[in-house]
This record gives C-alpha cells, sequence and structure tokens, in this order.
C-alpha cells in the first residue's frame, strides 16, 4: 500500500473538514482495533477531482453489533439497513458498514465477516475504479485489482464477472458511468454487457440509473450510443431504437438518420441544462459558439431544477420518435409530416419503461407534440392570440420557455454541412413575441371566474362552460374588461340562463332545445328581435303558463339590461 498523492489528501482533508464528527468515529474505531476505510465512488471522485456527495465508509476488525455501540457515543444510531449491514449516525450523511457476503437466489442471505481481507470485501464491488479504498488513519490508497490504472486509462473493467453478474442493475451503472466519465469498457466488460439478463431489473432502479446518465454528465448520449452499439438498445429503447437508419432530408439533416439526430439534440439539451452562463440576451455568437438567445438567468432557473432539467432532456431524447412510423419519400424529398403528434404516444410508451412518474411523462409528451411550433410560428407571423392558446395547450404542466429551450436544442442537434443554418433571430422572434404576449413562462390568467357568474348561474357544468367561453374571448379578442366579457356571455347564453330561472329538468329543457327557431338563436350566439317569437316556441315546448314564461322572461332582462334592443 503506497500513500495517496499529496492534492488528493488536501481534497479528502476538505472533504472531512465538513464532516468533522467522521475523524472522531474514525479514532474511536482505531481504538477499539477496528480499521476504517472510505471506499467505493468516493474514492473514485477524489482522483477524478470532482464533487463527490455520497460517503461510505467500509469498517474491518469489529462486528456490527460493536460498531454500533461505537457510533452509538456520538448519537442516535439509524438501524434502518442494519440487515444489510449499514448504519447510520443521526445528523450524519455517512453509511458505515463492515464486509459482507450476499448468497444467490430469490431469498439471499446476508453474511457479515468483520475479518475478512481486503481483497475478498471489494472484489463484490462492480468495477475495478469503484474498488479502492482510503485507510482513514494512515492515509493510504488499498487498491488491490489496479482500479487507479483503469480510471487514468478511462477504462470500465468488472473487478470480478462473477459478482459482476449476480446484479443486473450494474449493466444499466455502466451505461451511466459510460456518458458521466467517458470511460469505455473492456472486452470482456462489455461481452458480459452484451449477454448479462436485464428483464429483472426494477424500473424504480433503471429510473434512477437514467437519471444519473442524464443530469451528470456532459454527454448522455454516449451511453445511449453503446447501447446500440452492443446490441441491447431495442431491448431497453425499443422507441428509440425503430429511429435508427430512418433517413432525413439532408438539406435540414446533414448529421445522418433519426438516431444521430436524437442523440445530437440531447447533448445540445444537456449544454443548455448545464452550460447556462454562454447564453445571453440577443447575442448571437462567441467564437465559432453560437450564444443561445434564450435569456442566461432563465435558463439558470432550469439549471437549478432536477425536475426541470430531466423534462427537458427526455424531451429532447423523445422529440422525433415519430418520424420512423411518418417519414415517406415524396417528390424526391424525404418528409415526416405529422412526427410531432405521432411521436407522443411512442413517447409515453418508451417512458412508461422507465418512470412511473405520470407528471414527467405528460410534460414530456406535451413537449413533444408541439416541438414544431416555435419555429413554425415565426415563419407563418402568428398573431399574439396564437401565442396565448400554445401556453394554454402546455398549462399547467410546462411552459413556452421550455418549448423555446427544446427547440434550440433540436436545431442545434445538427452537426453538419446544412443549407438551413440554426438563424438565433428565429428564436428570438418567437421569444419576443411570447414575452409581448405575457406567456413566455405560463398563461394569461382568466378575467371572468366563476365567482363573478354566481348571480346568475349556479355552480355546474353550465357554469364552467360559460367561464371557458368567456376565457375565449378574452384570449381570440385580447378583451380583459370584465364588464365587457360579462355582457358578452350573458348574450350568448341569454336563453340557456332562462331555462335556469325556468326550473326546468334537463330532459325537458334537451326537448325545447331542439326547436328549430331556438337552434338559430344558439348557432349564432346571440338573440335577434325574432327573440319572441322563439321563445314561444321554447314556451310550447317546455309546456309552461305564459305568466311563468314572462316572469322568467322578464328575470332575465333585468338582471341583464346591457342586453338592450337584443331581447326586445
Amino acid at each position: 500500500m503506497k500513500k495517496i498523492p499529496e492534492k488528493v489528501k488536501e481534497k479528502l482533508q476538505l472533504l472531512l473538514k465538513k464532516n468533522p464528527l467522521i475523524n472522531k468515529i474514525v479514532k474511536e474505531i482505531d481504538s477499539a482495533g477496528g480499521a476504517s476505510y472510505l471506499v467505493g465512488g468516493a474514492v473514485r471522485d477524489l482522483f477524478l477531482d470532482i464533487p463527490t456527495k455520497d460517503i461510505d465508509i467500509e469498517v474491518h476488525g469489529i462486528n456490527l453489533d460493536k460498531l454500533s455501540d461505537l457510533l452509538g457515543k456520538f448519537g442516535p444510531v439509524d438501524l434502518v439497513g442494519k440487515s444489510f449491514g449499514v448504519l447510520k449516525l443521526h445528523g450524519l450523511d455517512v453509511d458505515w458498514s463492515v464486509p459482507r457476503k450476499d448468497s444467490s437466489g430469490r431469498k439471499p442471505k446476508v453474511e457479515f465477516d468483520p475479518n475478512m481481507s481486503i481483497e475478498e470485501a471489494f472484489k463484490r464491488r462492480d468495477l475495478t475504479i469503484n474498488s479502492m479504498g482510503i485507510n482513514l488513519i494512515t492515509d493510504e490508497l488499498v487498491d488491490p485489482f489496479n482500479g487507479l490504472e483503469d480510471l487514468n486509462n478511462k477504462i470500465l473493467r468488472a473487478t470480478d464477472s462473477k459478482f459482476f453478474i449476480e446484479d443486473p442493475l450494474r449493466f444499466f451503472r455502466v451505461m451511466q458511468f459510460i456518458s458521466r466519465f467517458e470511460f469505455f469498457p473492456d472486452k470482456k466488460l462489455e461481452e458480459i454487457c452484451k449477454k448479462i439478463d436485464i428483464s429483472k431489473v426494477s424500473r424504480e432502479r433503471i429510473e434512477s440509473e437514467f437519471e444519473k446518465l442524464l443530469l451528470k454528465s456532459k454527454r448522455p448520449s454516449l451511453g445511449i450510443r453503446w447501447l446500440e452499439k452492443i446490441g441491447r438498445l431495442k431491448e431497453v429503447l425499443p422507441e428509440l431504437y425503430e429511429t435508427v437508419g430512418v433517413e432525413q432530408n439532408p438539406e435540414y439533416h446533414p448529421e445522418g438518420d433519426v438516431f444521430e439526430h436524437s442523440m445530437q439534440a440531447l447533448d445540445e439539451a444537456t449544454k443548455l441544462v448545464q452550460n447556462y452562463e454562454l447564453l445571453a440576451p440577443f447575442d448571437y455568437t462567441q467564437g465559432e459558439r453560437i450564444v443561445l438567445p434564450a435569456r442566461g438567468e432563465l435558463v439558470e432557473s432550469i439549471r437549478a431544477s432536477k425536475e426541470d432539467a430531466l423534462i427537458l432532456l427526455y424531451a429532447a431524447l423523445c422529440h422525433d420518435l415519430g418520424k420512423p412510423e411518418t417519414t415517406k419519400f415524396e417528390n424526391g424529398k424525404i418528409r415526416s409530416i405529422g412526427h410531432d403528434r405521432a411521436g407522443v404516444d411512442k413517447t409515453k410508451s418508451m417512458l412508461k419503461r422507465i418512470t412511473h412518474n405520470k407528471d414527467l411523462i405528460a410534460t414530456v409528451s406535451l413537449l413533444v407534440k408541439y416541438h414544431m411550433s416555435p419555429l413554425l410560428f415565426v415563419k407563418m407571423n402568428a398573431g399574439l392570440a396564437a401565442y396565448k392558446r400554445l401556453a394554454n395547450k402546455l398549462s399547467p404542466y410546462t411552459n413556452l420557455k421550455m418549448l423555446t429551450l427544446l427547440s434550440i436544442a433540436d436545431k442545434m442537434g445538427r452537426v453538419g454541412d446544412s443549407l438551413h443554418e440554426f438563424n438565433p433571430d428565429e428564436i428570438n422572434k418567437f421569444i419576443k413575441k411570447a414575452e409581448e404576449a405575457n406567456v413566455y413562462e405560463g398563461i394569461e390568467k382568466p378575467v371572468l371566474l366563476g365567482k363573478d357568474l354566481l348571480d346568475v348561474v349556479e355552480p355546474g357544468p353550465k357554469l364552467g362552460e360559460m367561464v371557458k367561453e368567456a376565457y375565449k374571448i378574452q384570449i381570440d379578442e385580447n378583451i380583459k374588461d370584465k364588464k365587457i366579457l360579462k355582457e358578452r356571455i350573458m348574450k350568448k347564453f341569454f336563453i340557456l340562463l332562462l331555462f335556469f330561472n325556468l326550473n326546468c329538468t334537463n330532459n325537458r329543457v334537451i326537448a325545447a332545445l331542439q326547436d328549430s327557431r331556438i337552434q338559430k338563436l344558439l348557432a349564432n350566439g346571440y338573440l335577434h328581435n325574432e327573440a319572441i317569437l322563439a321563445l314561444s316556441g321554447l314556451h310550447f315546448n317546455l309546456q309552461i303558463s305564459d305568466a311563468k314564461l314572462l316572469r322568467a322572461f322578464q328575470k332575465a332582462r333585468i338582471k341583464y339590461n346591457s342586453m338592450g334592443e337584443d331581447v326586445e
């Protein structure tokens, strides 16, 4: 064993300084005849000079009960993981464990052996780069499987093939390590991964590995490309596998097939999520790299939100899943008309295989469905009302800001000699118009609410219908005056309001609505001067007295004298 390099030692000391109790506990364990080793990902990350959060300390030389007693001197001990040989001290985010053996089978037995050798204990770990330890008393590196050499050579190697196969989740860990560290498996590990049975890995555990791949990688495409390379993409993500070999119009997509474009778009979305400092408002170039036009502070909020970052990355991965079924060769050109809509079901199907998160699936599906809208809106010079309607379609799950970011990733994921280079002006126009409509980050709130109509209509479906119609008028005609909206909605729904005053049953109302004169009024949306003739038809169909009809009609007029000549 040799001492760790001075730079690594300094980083280790900084890590322990944040958790000063660790040193005290380690010294107590040492006094009791035990030895404490920092193990797993924390050691790897120290040598890679990247931040680490997970601190795992494996204790040799004392049994689990003795370890629990020693930890108990420093506070309450959390015994939740005791059956797996793992203890936690309340208030200290550290896993304390003893060496263990796991038997295979449906109900594996866990045996603890505090006197197990370092080599025997570490060979149960997945990869050599994760099979190193640091003695926290002597600062010596324990590396029985040459993990540091593999780390320096950027190689992923199974520590022990037999133990690797026993946990098929390790297949997905290899996938995400490829993306996170840009390391690649040796031939032996790759052969193992081609054959290992992954059918029984739970969705929750798969989801966790995909989250790490997406959120902790600069190039998440690497792990997914590896799945395709070893022939497992069809099994893991069949909807994405269908995009392999699907041609695109080279005029717009010089990068190649749909799968290649999806991989490039995913990596571009990652740059948006992680490198927001590259962004600037309405400033387009920075060397050879386009400075993306979305506002830096807006993208920073995406970066700060794990949920939104994950949504954007999944949307980039899924945005063209509809192309395999819509791609056709017409008039000498490759076209994929309607691929955005066609991709919705494919997106839902693929994500359901990864996650139980229904909101995430719904949000990503919406972004996929409308991902063509930003550039189409600019091309068609859509009005403010169209932007408001689009924002409403995305609400409450997402907004135009997220759609803009997806559009940027889509356009940037086309490396090659394209006749249609990404023009930031197009995206800027969309952003500016969305901001002008005041719906870039949300929706326009309705002016007329249900409570504003309770003096007219009782709560129920009809009230909801009236509020919905008022909001449509507000958006389409840019009317934000509550009084005007109420007048408009009263005119349109006058006949229906009259029904409420008559206290008619639903069946009688439905029968009355069959009258052609009533139908004419409803079709036009307001009352004409022939209202009385139409109401006489209503009177006949409902079989009510003249006096009751007159009282109801007058009541409606009194409440809504703004109807004017429309009710004469």
